[in-house]
């Protein structure tokens, strides 16, 4: 997608004004730049939802639950999360994307990081995911988490290799994933690390979610999950680690001391049972994710803050701000949001609601409304494929 025009917003109600050109914000103007005033409204810095499964966008409408309930983490993963990415076909993803990716902008998130599996669509799947993001115009950071838990190696190896076909644009950048330790070889870690080098990204991982996680890279003869990734090469600075719940204090402020990203996901923790992250509070390089529940990110700072007062863990708000330095040394800009070579993604709000939503200078929400397609059609598409996924998944073994 090519980038806007020059855009100058404001002023708003405070004054402010912003401006856009070539993507990204700029002290002044333009004088050929298109104005959009909101006298009204109050200019913010757009949210970044900093690790996410777009491919669970379907969830909300009616999946089953899983029968036996399940009782710890991994059978969580195995009767619910690891059925429905089997069950995925291409019809299905995009739905799920389209869904996700629309509610997601029109509560002002305007950068998404995703962790994706769908082991029956492998190839292929990173160009639905960039095409459903490209079309609502939303930023994204893309990848394709390999592991080894349904084909062995050779489904790694795919996985992998789809990393490696994710093209970079002005509002898309491509990761490297892995789904995590205990689902993946010392071989595909390694080769995992050395893909992340050759193109000059970094890598995306779930650490540490569950105690399961660190028993099994101690069974493989390593301290921990953490331990295991670095000691193989596969986490070059400036990779993000999702969760880290069972993480020491010793073992997060390497990770900082390694200029590497830690990613809190609080609803989901809660949801899972897998405990609160109380030890990221020894790292100041930590963002807010939602692990695929909706990326409507004042919701989750929300449960953020009363998990965090909850387990007596103090200053944790500004984990949702520091998404915003995260996005930004992947796309080379300034990481102070609003100001000059920041990213030009910005929300408008107005009596406490999303009116617009600007992406790289573009508009993608405007008057509360969807510019690059139909919220209407997009959920009834939802609706549709879920019913068709919800089929298979029976079907799944």
């Amino acid at each position: 997608m090519a980038l806007a025009s020059a855009l100058r917003v404001g002023p708003d109600r405070h004054g402010r004004v912003v401006a856009i050109d070539n993507g990204l914000v700029v002290a002044t103007a333009p004088a050929d730049a298109q104005h959009l005033p909101c006298p009204d409204g109050e200019i913010v810095a757009g949210a970044v939802c900093a690790h996410t499964h777009l491919y669970s966008g379907l969830a909300p409408y009616g999946m089953p639950p899983a029968s036996p309930p399940p009782e710890d983490f991994v059978q969580i993963l195995e009767r619910v999360w690891w059925k429905l990415d089997r069950a995925l076909d291409a019809d299905a993803l995009a739905a799920s994307v389209r869904d996700y990716v629309a509610k997601a902008l029109l509560a002002g998130t305007t950068t998404l990081i995703d962790h994706h599996e769908s082991p029956n669509l492998i190839e292929g799947s990173q160009q639905i995911i960039a095409d459903a993001c490209e079309q609502l115009g939303i930023r994204a950071l893309l990848c394709y988490g390999a592991t080894e838990r349904n084909f062995g190696t050779d489904e790694a190896r795919r996985g992998l290799e789809e990393c490696r076909r994710i093209a970079p644009s002005p509002l898309r950048r491509g990761l490297v994933g892995l789904h995590a330790s205990f689902t993946v070889s010392d071989e595909t870690i390694r080769a995992a690390g050395q893909l992340a080098r050759e193109l000059g990204t970094v890598m995306h991982v779930h650490v540490a979610e569950d105690a399961a996680d660190v028993a099994d890279a101690q069974a493989r003869g390593y301290a921990g999950p953490l331990e295991r990734l670095e000691q193989l090469g596969a986490l070059p600075p400036g990779s993000i680690i999702a969760h880290g719940v069972h993480l020491s204090e010793t073992q997060v402020r390497h990770c900082a001391e390694q200029g590497w990203w830690l990613i809190h996901n609080p609803r989901s923790n809660e949801g899972n049972r897998v405990g609160y992250a109380s030890q990221l509070r020894h790292s100041p390089r930590v963002a807010l994710g939602c692990d695929g529940w909706d990326a409507d990110m004042a919701v989750e700072q929300a449960a953020l803050l009363r998990l965090a007062k909850q387990h007596g863990d103090a200053n944790v708000a500004a984990r949702l701000d520091r998404g915003h330095a995260l996005v930004a040394e992947r796309f080379g800009a300034t990481n102070d949001p609003l100001q000059p070579g920041a990213l030009g993604d910005l929300v408008i709000r107005q009596d406490g609601k999303v009116r617009h939503v600007i992406v790289g200078g573009r508009a993608v929400v405007t008057d509360g409304r969807l510019t690059g397609g139909d919220v209407d059609v997009i959920v009834a598409d939802a609706r549709r494929e879920a019913t068709r996924l919800w089929h298979r998944m029976a079907e799944t073994e």
